[in-house]
């Protein structure tokens, strides 16, 4: 979202939007500042773009977090902050007529808002606040909303909080309006995101706000399915999983960040919960809806981690059984806790327990994914064909590629819906119901059971 408000600043301001660097005269790239590997494919990015004769103009988290020290290691790009979105225009001319422009040191936003949630009314929105300056920068059937930016949170590995600020919440009738426009350019799926979702509303006061405001969304003319995603375990309420389970047109789809199971673990990342505590919750999910769909990411390799406590951890995806589960090695973050802890594993303890945690869990989603094998399932259609040519022996060209409710779009696996017999093709956008007829590691293969429900733009 944060690229698209800059696309449509700049385009207010009269700059034409190209995706072909080559012809551009500046180029933008929007960078990630949290895990190592991102940060190191933006500055990678970054070199790149300095190769050809357009300007390279460095914005987002990465350029925020480290500001003056990141213009000074990559000359070749002039480093911007989010306060500069504003004026991003202004900023984009003074590149371009050869001005020079001075990176700001970094600073903890946390600082800029009041400590007390209900008087944060900060005069300039967040980036990605601002839908109406919003340009669409792609075509697909789904769409992001921005229901809140920043963080109160303190787990002690992540330094989000202090370059994205405190947490500010949108007013629903701004999301509202957006994925009112969104579906207006042919979006029919709506991805909620924020660094923490379940905490929308308590700056204003409410801390049911987002239980309310997913019914209105699902009422919303076009589009056909809100997806949450970011759930924080210690924030997630009975009256939130009774709107997500049951509600039409909200997925059935709980993104949890449980990050680790283990207790001793778990109070050392300034977080809460256990094995059992977090096998209550996804018990009392699914006893509303068995077929809800439950993702996660965790850490192996923590400081002070012990075997027993891995073993846990291994226990619990076990017993858990989840969709996806993305695993991840720690590293050190600048300026974080966790950076400053004595008792830290060697890579190789890291590296061995990364490996064999992902290849239990790849065993372990590709079973849930087998276990959904006869299950009738609705394909919202991302793609109709096939796109590479060694295809075309094994897949009807009227075949289609799509997500179920449980499939969050490219991160949790796709389904290939067969090709309607008889019938025309499948077009974007359509919504099909389909039962599952087999599984290949956590993609689907389906069978439409009649002609699309909804017909896509």
């Amino acid at each position: 979202m944060d690229s698209e408000e800059l696309a449509g600043r700049l385009h207010a301001d009269g700059y034409q939007i190209s995706t072909d660097a080559e012809s551009a005269d500046a180029v933008l790239v929007n960078t990630c500042g949290f895990v190592d590997a991102a940060k190191r494919e933006s500055v990678e990015t970054l070199l790149a773009a300095g190769e050809g004769h357009a300007k390279v103009i460095a914005v987002g988290c990465l350029a925020q977090r480290y500001g003056a020290e990141l213009a000074e290691e990559l000359p070749e790009a002039t480093v911007l902050s989010f306060d500069d979105y504003a004026n991003i225009g202004d900023r984009v001319d003074d590149v371009l007529s050869g001005r020079e422009l001075t990176a700001r040191q970094p600073s903890d936003r946390r600082h800029i808002l009041p400590i007390t949630p209900v008087d944060r009314t900060p005069d300039v929105p967040p980036p990605g606040h601002d839908w109406l300056r919003r340009r669409r920068l792609t075509s697909g059937p789904t769409a992001s909303i921005k229901l809140a930016s920043g963080c109160d949170r303190r787990c002690s590995f992540c330094a989000i909080p202090s370059f994205r600020g405190r947490f500010v919440s949108r007013t629903p009738p701004e999301i509202l309006s957006e994925a009112s426009w969104l579906a207006g350019t042919g979006v029919r799926e709506i991805i909620l995101v924020s660094e923490n979702s379940t905490s929308y509303g308590k700056d204003f006061g409410d801390l049911q706000a987002l239980e309310k405001l997913l019914p209105d969304l699902a009422a919303t003319d076009g589009i056909e399915r809100i997806r949450v995603n970011y759930l924080q375990p210690a924030e997630v309420r009975p009256g939130l999983i009774e709107v997500l389970a049951r509600t039409p047109s909200v997925a059935p789809y709980f993104d949890l960040s449980f990050q680790h199971s283990a207790p001793s673990v778990l109070r050392r990342m300034r977080r809460f919960g256990s094995s059992e505590r977090f096998l209550e919750l996804l018990a009392s999910i699914r006893a509303i809806n068995p077929s809800a769909g439950v993702r996660t990411n965790v850490i192996v390799g923590f400081p002070g981690e012990t075997e027993a406590d891995f073993d846990e951890l291994e226990h619990f995806l076990d017993e858990a059984r989840m969709d996806a589960v993305g695993v991840f090695g720690y590293s050190d973050e600048d300026g974080t806790e966790a950076e400053t802890f004595a008792d830290k594993l060697s890579e190789d303890v890291i590296e061995q327990r990364l490996r064999r945690l992902s290849a239990r869990v790849e065993e372990l989603t590709s079973q849930c994914a087998e276990d959904r094998i006869g299950s009738q399932v609705e394909i919202l259609v991302h793609a109709v064909g096939y796109e590479d040519p060694e295809d075309a022996a094994d897949m009807d060209e009227r075949s289609a590629w799509g997500t179920a409710a449980h499939q969050a779009p490219d991160v949790d696996g796709q389904t290939l819906l067969a090709a309607p017999e008889p019938g025309p093709s499948y077009a974007v956008g359509d919504l099909v119901m389909a039962t599952v007829v087999d599984s290949t590691g956590v993609d689907l293969m389906a069978a439409p059971m009649a002609v699309p429900a909804v017909t896509g733009t």
